[in-house]
């Protein structure tokens, strides 16, 4: 299916300014119903609305990170998707204005930061790589807590960048793998992916899944494969 994304592209950008100027967690959908009225979206702040049967969905998270943003520290972002009814997202926008950073990507269309290309890392042995793990009490109530030890046993380097932040710089290669924690939303996993995949990465769950309506995400450079 040929998709042409570059007016959405575009539409998410001129999203992602707005919140970037007001950076409020009041960032409404109001702004937007006009310029969606034949689309459905999806977001944090405001449920689902707009045309239910249409084929594509926008689903907004006006700040990911909300208690970073609450507590000062710049480590937040708004983010944006284009889901379609049956391929999944295909197009993402993450914004982090407090550090300047913007990153996007289209299935088969590219991943960037800045303007400029992105791609995952090279790094295919696990003892070689950079992780970056958000761990909370229910990866251990799942069942995943021997996996999470041994996971970081086995890398070179552990961090926990947290948030958006750390799929993105798996995305642009500084990172190699990163580790969300059990819990989040769709609203939290769908951008992410499209820059994920077209900078030659995965995205997962825990069953292993590309699946935005998932509760958590994996992301690697597709190379490291011991996990």
């Amino acid at each position: 299916m040929a998709l042409d994304l570059a007016a959405d592209l575009d539409f998410a950008h001129s999203l992602a300014d707005a919140a970037d100027a007001f950076t409020l967690p009041h960032f409404t959908a109001r702004s937007f119903t006009v310029s969606l009225k034949s689309n459905q979206w999806y977001g944090e702040e405001h449920g689902t609305g707009g045309d239910m049967d249409a084929e594509w969905t926008w689903v907004i998270d006006p700040i990911d990170g909300t208690s970073n943003f609450v507590r000062g520290v710049p480590v937040w972002a708004t983010l944006i998707a284009l889901v379609h009814r049956d391929l999944g997202p295909v197009a993402g926008v993450v914004s982090a204005p407090a550090i300047q950073t913007r990153w996007w990507g289209v299935i088969e269309g590219g991943a960037y930061c800045n303007g400029h290309p992105i791609h995952v890392s090279d790094i295919s042995d696990l003892s070689e790589a950079s992780l970056s793990i958000t761990e909370n009490a229910a990866w251990r109530e799942a069942g995943y807590g021997d996996w999470i030890k041994n996971l970081k046993r086995s890398v070179k380097r552990v961090r926990g960048y947290g948030d958006f932040w750390q799929h993105m710089l798996v995305a642009q290669g500084a990172v190699d793998i990163a580790v969300d924690a059990i819990g989040l939303e769709p609203y939290d996993i769908a951008a992410l992916i499209p820059v994920v995949h077209a900078a030659g990465g995965r995205i997962v769950d825990r069953s292993g899944e590309t699946n935005w309506r998932g509760d958590t995400a994996i992301t690697t450079n597709g190379l490291v494969t011991q996990l």
